[in-house]
Order: structure tokens, then C-alpha cells, then sequence
């Protein structure tokens, strides 16, 4: 595939700061360790490179470890593609559909979101990942989900040599008693021919570098099966919590509207090609999208209301103890808010949301804020339409600029969903 075949690029030298955080400096720890040990253990008491099997076993281990790495790296320094500052749409008409970006000083593309940690405007935004420090977004969304796969493969190879590694060097050695089990290094072991004995320390790194192994098997897989769903359904997990709403919404007003994703193109498989491709470079250009056919690109923006203050803790047993136990589990911080205070959401969880905080000094500084406190407030769209959807937000998707503004009401006004 065209993505092993392209080249890490670097904005500038800073994005090599990006490995000096707790993440990667931990991501990188469990890679080296698990490989080093499947390596000396292999080669050492397993599989010598004296025979066609651990030759090919030893090259496999390598391969495992190079592909790894070159797309984890990739992730981390190729980034997600940020909206250029000062971005704003061809027609100028097109500016009141989307939301401004007082850090960037630009309009936010659709599927964009504005990223604390990074600091930018992020392209098509799933999330921030400590472990690459950077966000999954556009460009590397594809070297994210290789990453992902390739690593719970590469640590099942592994866990597999240890396990034999273990066997093959205790099997003489252990003995089972009525009460006890009896460990005797000093015996006679099957393979006569060791270069460096299999002692106790040996065993003591080969039993550590397992439990890694399987238990990123088991983190990274279930992270990678997150991803895949994300990528076939074409949906990222900030949309996920913006769909959970506007159906929330339609449920509670009891209308008759349906609310439709715009972003899924029909098909897992075309879902799939936009972010996997041959040449190795995800479709479009992350400001516009393919859409549902009949739909054009709109934003969402909820609006909340405090009706309570909040200090910002982030743990605020105040707040409920569910409040207090689902506390997201982030770098970010939180925003303290007085009752009155209005929020812009752009994601969230059941108990927690990320925003902005409107009209204060902390505008543009996006935080986590116990969703408890809010009411909510629709956000109108300044232009007029069917009155019946007035009272409600939009989520609309086509690509922008092939209607004039008239069609665009039009189009509102007969297939508005409402959220």
C-alpha cells in the first residue's frame, strides 16, 4: 500500500517535542521491551538463527517492529492536518454556517474542531491521543488504525515465543508437589546447547514482557476495533455524540423528523476508501466533504446554560456520584462556571462536555464541564426558513458552494433534520 511507501515529514524540529511526554516516552517503553525480550528469548533458548524457522521467526520480529513503528511515528509527526489560520470558505455567504475560531482567527471547516492540547483547529478531529501525543484526525487517521492493528499482531507473536520460551526451559525443571511447586534452575535442560543460561532473571523479564504483551493485545485491540468502526461507518466519535443528541432531542420534542448522518457515503466499503487509499493520502483535501446525496454541509452548534455554579474540580462529588465517577480521563481542564454562564458544546460524554465558555474572558479556551449543569438553549439560524424548524438545530451536509443561498433555504426548509 501506498502508505508505507510515504516519508514522515516535519513542520519544524518543535515536533519532536511531541516525545517528550508521558505517552509515548511509555508507548515506546512497552514497544522496545516487548521486542527486545521476543528477540533474546527467540534467539537465545527458543529458536536459534542456525535454523530455517528461526531465521524466518527473527525476520518476522523485525518486520513486526519496523512496521510498528513507522506507523506510530507517522501518526505522531505527519499529525491530523489542521485548518489553515485564517481559513474562511470561497463564498463569503457560506461564513453563517459555520462557527469562528477566535485562537485560529479562522472559520471552522466542517468535521473540524478546535483541539486545546494542540492548540489548532483540527481537520475531520476523532480525538486527542496522549499515546502519539497529537490528534487523530484527516491526514493520519489510516497510520492511527495500522498502528492499532499492527501492534496487538506484533505483541501476539511475541507473547507466543515467551510462552514457549517459559516452557521449552522449565519442562525439566519443575517439579509439583502435594503443597508446593519446586523450581530447580540447576537442572538439566532440553536444549543442552544454551549460549547464555536461562536463569532466574531471565525468567523473571520473559514473565514481565508477557503480561505487556497481552495486556496491549487486549487495550490496543479494543481500541483498533473503535477505529474500525469509526472508518466503516464514516463517523467520528465527536459525531457519535452529536447524532446521541439530536436524537435525544427529537426523542424529547416527540417530532416526526428523522435525523440523517450526512457524512456516511451508503457503503462500508466507500466509507473505507476515503481514509485508505493506494497512494497513501486520504481523499479530499479535509475542508470539504462527500456527502449524502440531497444534503449540504451545515454546522451544529449547542448551546448550554449553567443553572448552578461549578468550581471546576475535576472530580466534584457535589456534582453526583456518577458525575464524580465518570470523570473523563484527560490532560484537559475544566472551566468554572457561574449560574447564567453559557456554553458552545462540541462533544461530550453522558456526564461531561467539551466547550467554550461565551461572551467572557475565556473565550476560545475549550475545556471539559460537568454536563449536569446545563440546560439547553437552541441555537437559531439567522436565516429564515420553515418556521416549524426555527426552534431547532440543523445538521445539514452538502458540499458547499453548489446552491445559492435561496436553494440552500429551500433545501433547509424540506429536508431540515432536526437535532
Amino acid at each position: 500500500m501506498g502508505m508505507l511507501c510515504s516519508v514522515i515529514r516535519f513542520e519544524n524540529l518543535h515536533e519532536l517535542k511531541r516525545l517528550c511526554h508521558w505517552g509515548p516516552i511509555i508507548a515506546l517503553s512497552v514497544i522496545a521491551i516487548c521486542s527486545a525480550m521476543a528477540m533474546i528469548d527467540a534467539v537465545l533458548w527458543y529458536w536459534p538463527l542456525d535454523t530455517t524457522g528461526g531465521s524466518i521467526n527473527f525476520i518476522m520480529l523485525i518486520n513486526w517492529t519496523v512496521m510498528i513503528l513507522y506507523n506510530y511515528f507517522n501518526a505522531m509527526f505527519i499529525g491530523p492536518g489542521y485548518v489553515p489560520f485564517g481559513w474562511k470558505p470561497e463564498n463569503s455567504q457560506d461564513c453563517m454556517y459555520l462557527q469562528y475560531c477566535k485562537i485560529c482567527q479562522s472559520y471552522k471547516a466542517p468535521r473540524s474542531h478546535h483541539c486545546r492540547k494542540c492548540n489548532r483547529c483540527v481537520m475531520k478531529m476523532d480525538h486527542h491521543c496522549p499515546w502519539i501525543n497529537n490528534c487523530c484526525g484527516f491526514q493520519n487517521h489510516a497510520s492511527f488504525t495500522l498502528f492499532l492493528l499492527l501492534a496487538p499482531l506484533g505483541c501476539i507473536h511475541a507473547a507466543f515465543i515467551f510462552v514457549m520460551t517459559m516452557y521449552t526451559q522449565l519442562y525439566n525443571r519443575v517439579s509439583f508437589g502435594w503443597s508446593s511447586v519446586k523450581i530447580d534452575m540447576s537442572a538439566a535442560r532440553r536444549d543442552p546447547r544454551p549460549i547464555i543460561p536461562f536463569g532466574l532473571s531471565a525468567f523473571a523479564a520473559s514473565l514481565f514482557a508477557l503480561g505487556l504483551a497481552l495486556g496491549t493485545t487486549i487495550a490496543v485491540g479494543m481500541l483498533f476495533v473503535i477505529q474500525l468502526k469509526v472508518i466503516l461507518r464514516n463517523k467520528t466519535s465527536i459525531e457519535s455524540w452529536i447524532e446521541e443528541k439530536a436524537k435525544d432531542r427529537i426523542q424529547y420534542y416527540q417530532t416526526r423528523e428523522t435525523f440523517i448522518f450526512p457524512y456516511d457515503l451508503g457503503s462500508k466499503w466507500n466509507n473505507f476508501k476515503q481514509v485508505f487509499t493506494w497512494s497513501g493520502n486520504p481523499e479530499g483535501d479535509g475542508l470539504e466533504w462527500l456527502t449524502k446525496e440531497g444534503c449540504h454541509q451545515y454546522s451544529l452548534t449547542v448551546r448550554y446554560q449553567a443553572i448552578e455554579d461549578y468550581s471546576g474540580a475535576c472530580c466534584p462529588l457535589t456534582k453526583g456520584l456518577r458525575t464524580f465517577i465518570t470523570t473523563p480521563c484527560t490532560e484537559e481542564p475544566r472551566i468554572s462556571l457561574r449560574k447564567g454562564d453559557q456554553i458552545l458544546a462540541t462533544r461530550g460524554l453522558k456526564h461531561w462536555m467539551y466547550g467554550d465558555k461565551i461572551d467572557s474572558a475565556t473565550d476560545g479556551n475549550f475545556a471539559f464541564v460537568c454536563i449536569t449543569l446545563f440546560k439547553l438553549q437552541c441555537f437559531i439560524s439567522i436565516l429564515q426558513f420553515n418556521p416549524k424548524l426555527i426552534s431547532q438545530i440543523h445538521y445539514f451536509s452538502m458540499l458547499p458552494n453548489t446552491k445559492s443561498v435561496k436553494q440552500n433555504q429551500a433545501l433547509v426548509g424540506e429536508i431540515g433534520v432536526g437535532v
